[in-house]
C-alpha cells in the first residue's frame, strides 16, 4: 500500500487534473502465509493477480516490488517505469550478526538470505517467517534476529528497529530489491506516458541488468541468487551471487559494462557465475535446471 500510495502521489503531483484511484488486490502470496514462497511457485506469486487486473482492463497500471516480478517479461505488459530505488540492503532486527551466539536462531523466509548467512556463520540455525512487517518484527527469536529489507523499514518509519544494516559485501541483495516496477498494457501509450514522469533511468538500467542475470540463470526463487547493479557515469558495475540451498557452496562474480546494454551485461554475469566461477555444478547438486 505504501508503494501504491507513493506512486499515486507522484502522478497527482505531475498531473494535477488526473484522477487516480487504487484497486487493492490480494495475491496468492498474500493469502498463503503458511507456505514458503518457493513452494508457492517462487517469483510471480505476488504479482500475477495484479497483472491480470491490468490485462483485463480493470486497472490501467500495476505497482510491484521489483524483487517480486518474474525475471522474464509478461506478454501484453510493458515494464514502463521505475521510480528512484530505495535502500536495497537487508537489515537485522534483534541481535547484530557478530553478536549472535553460537547456534542462534535467525528468522527468514528467503533462501538467498539463509544461504548467505549460513556461508558466513555455519553455526546458525534458521526458521521460516512470513507476513507483513509488523508480524515479522513480532517474531524475533530470543537471542536471535529476523531479516527484513531495509527499504520496508524505511517506508514504514521503522528504521530505528534495525540492529544492523548489512552491506552488500556481507549480504548481496535480491534482484530488484528496494525498487518499484510500474507496468501497463503494451498498447496503452497514454498510461505509459503518464507513468514516464516517475522514471529514474539509473534505477531502471541497474535493475534491468540484475533481472537479465536472473533470467539467464533461470533459477527464480528455487536457488539462492542475489545481484546488485550500480550505474557510475556511462558504465554499470554488476555483482551477482549463486549458492547452494544450504549455503555450503557460494559463488560471487563481478562485471562492468556500458549503460546502453544492461541486458547483455546481466547475461554475461550469469555466464561467468555458471561457467567461469563453477556455479553450473550447484544447479546439478540442487536438482535445478536452466529454463
Amino acid at each position: 500500500m505504501w508503494q501504491a500510495e507513493s506512486v499515486a502521489a507522484g502522478l497527482r503531483a505531475a498531473w494535477p487534473t488526473l484522477r487516480v484511484s487504487l484497486e487493492v488486490i490480494e495475491t496468492k502470496g498474500d493469502i498463503r502465509l503458511d507456505v514458503p514462497v518457493w513452494e508457492l511457485g517462487g517469483q510471480g506469486v505476488f504479482v500475477k493477480e495484479v497483472q491480470a487486473a491490468v490485462l483485463d482492463g480493470r486497472s490501467d497500471a500495476a505497482v510491484h516490488s521489483a524483487k517480486d516480478m518474474p525475471s522474464e517479461g509478461t506478454p501484453g505488459l510493458d515494464l514502463t517505469a521505475m521510480p528512484r530505488r530505495a535502500d536495497p540492503r537487508d537489515a537485522l532486527v534483534g541481535a547484530r550478526l557478530a553478536d549472535l551466539p553460537t547456534g542462534a536462531v535467525v528468522a527468514t523466509g528467503s533462501v538467498r538470505r539463509r544461504a548467505q548467512l549460513a556461508w558466513l556463520r555455519p553455526d546458525l540455525t534458521f526458521t521460516g517467517v512470513r507476513g507483513n512487517i509488523g508480524t515479522r518484527l513480532g517474531k524475533v527469536p530470543p537471542g536471535g534476529a529476523v531479516v527484513i529489507a531495509a527499504a520496508a523499514l524505511d517506508r514504514l518509519g521503522l528504521r530505528g528497529s534495525a540492529s544492523e544494516i548489512l552491506s552488500p559485501d556481507t549480504m548481496l541483495p535480491q534482484v530488484g530489491q528496494g525498487a518499484i516496477g510500474l507496468e501497463c498494457r503494451a498498447d496503452d501509450h497514454v498510461t505509459a506516458g503518464l507513468l514516464a514522469v516517475l522514471e529514474d533511468t539509473q534505477t531502471h538500467v541497474a535493475v534491468t541488468a540484475e533481472r537479465a542475470m536472473l533470467a539467464q540463470l533461470g533459477s527464480g526463487c528455487n536457488l539462492p541468487v542475489g545481484a546488485y547493479g550500480i550505474v557510475r557515469g556511462e558504465s554499470i558495475e554488476l555483482e551477482g551471487l549463486l549458492a547452494s540451498i544450504d549455503g555450503r557452496i557460494l559463488f560471487r562474480s563481478r562485471v562492468a559494462g556500458p549503460v546502453d546494454d544492461p541486458a547483455g551485461l546481466g547475461a554475461a554475469l550469469a555466464s561467468e557465475l555458471l561457467d567461469g566461477a563453477g556455479g553450473r555444478g550447484v544447479l546439478a547438486i540442487d536438482g535445478a535446471g536452466l529454463r
